[in-house]
């Protein structure tokens, strides 16, 4: 068989998402041309899709290497390092490749992805139009420029962008999550939630799109929605406490910035519950997530139950240890959604040392560690802020 029918059928099996085999027939080819830069190329696909970015990252630069003056292995590179989480390095590689070839839309399309991973929206919608001017057809980079747009808050663009793209491939998943993002974003929740459960229908294995979809669903509760924009509005900063002693007063301003964030996450709980005891929401719910929700409720109920307790039996301790268990609902809350597993294991870690303290405090009967307890609970918002940004991640809601 001639290395021409292997490269072609290494091809075919990448395109039938079978890595593995396509591997295999790349490496029969290398075993006869070591420096055959395409193959080196597609092999860096092959790997980067069994999860193993290192050595796809080799050989998507080695193909570099063998031919440097042609566009098809900056091209492939790029699409490695995007798919290893490099997205700086992409954008350097298949902008050196549109450097060789600017006329081939899929150059732009993935230039594109990469702006967007890179946050750069601006960019990763000058490369979308550039990319549809070279293909109006394109359902994916229309839909890539509407979830640019969407960032950049261009309403009236995004979801004209949006409605081209499952217009021009009503089968294709990203144009149907551009669409749901854009509706999502600009007050549309029931129109966003049909949109990604038909991206969860065309490809279900689409984890953006199941997260989204909770999303959508949780913000069809009034309450819920308004609640969401006001804490997306003010959100934590672990900096904000390093200006207290300049600003005393600013305590209150952020007293009621974590009361506001507690309502939130307690709604949040409820939510949860609500939608994971529905038919088909329940399968999208982890069970992590589905259990803090339960414990966040659990702590409501016996948080107002002390705080009854105290009042009827006049053990101001009582009451004040029910106040700082409901305030445990922000640790709580706040580390079963964040992404991090680091990050996580912190928070836990810090929510434990809390129920501790309140349990230590009450039976000492310590109001002031108690009130302390209650305190640091609602700070959380920003203890998780800044966990999260040494860790890398943000919140996942």
């Amino acid at each position: 068989m001639t290395a021409d029918t292997l490269i072609e059928r290494a091809r075919t099996l990448l395109k039938l998402r079978r890595p593995a085999e396509a591997e295999r027939e790349l490496r029969g080819v290398l075993a006869r041309d070591p420096e055959h830069a395409e193959v080196h190329a597609l092999l860096g696909i092959a790997l980067a899709e069994q999860r193993m970015p290192s050595e796809a990252v080799g050989e998507a630069r080695e193909a570099v290497r063998l031919a440097p003056d042609q566009w098809f292995p900056h091209y492939v590179a790029g699409q490695v390092y995007l798919m290893a989480g490099r997205p700086g390095d992409a954008i350097a590689t298949l902008r050196a490749a549109l450097a060789i070839e600017p006329g081939y839309a899929p150059i732009w399309r993935f230039l594109s992805r990469a702006h967007l991973r890179a946050g750069q929206w601006t960019e990763a919608a000058d490369a979308s139009r550039r990319g549809l001017a070279l293909d109006p057809q394109d359902a994916e980079s229309a839909g890539l420029l509407a979830l640019a747009l969407t960032a950049l808050g261009e309403v009236a663009q995004a979801r004209d962008a949006a409605a081209q793209a499952v217009r021009l491939d009503p089968e294709d998943a990203l144009a149907h999550l551009a669409y749901g993002r854009v509706a999502l974003e600009f007050g549309d929740p029931g129109h966003a939630a049909r949109a990604f459960r038909e991206v969860l229908r065309l490809d279900p294995g689409f984890g953006e799109a199941r997260d989204l979809l909770l999303k959508a669903l949780k913000r069809r509760n009034p309450l819920y929605r308004a609640l969401d924009r006001l804490r997306g509005r003010f959100f934590g900063r672990w900096w904000v406490v390093l200006l207290l002693p300049a600003a005393p007063m600013l305590i209150i301003l952020l007293l009621l910035v974590a009361l506001l964030h507690w309502v939130a996450w307690t709604v949040e709980a409820f939510t949860t519950l609500r939608l994971a005891r529905a038919g088909d929401a329940r399968l999208l719910f982890e069970r992590a997530e589905v259990r803090m929700a339960g414990l966040c409720c659990a702590l409501l109920a016996a948080g107002a139950t002390l705080i009854v307790l105290g009042a009827v039996s006049s053990h101001e301790v009582v009451g004040a240890a029910g106040a700082a268990v409901m305030a445990l609902i922000t640790p709580v809350q706040e580390t079963v959604h964040t992404g991090s597993p680091l990050a996580r294991i912190v928070l836990y870690g810090w929510a434990g040392l809390l129920a501790l303290v309140i349990a230590v405090s009450a039976v000492l009967a310590s109001m002031s560690a108690v009130m302390l307890s209650t305190y640091a609970g609602l700070a959380t918002i920003w203890i998780a802020a800044g966990v999260r940004r040494l860790t890398g991640r943000t919140v996942s809601l």
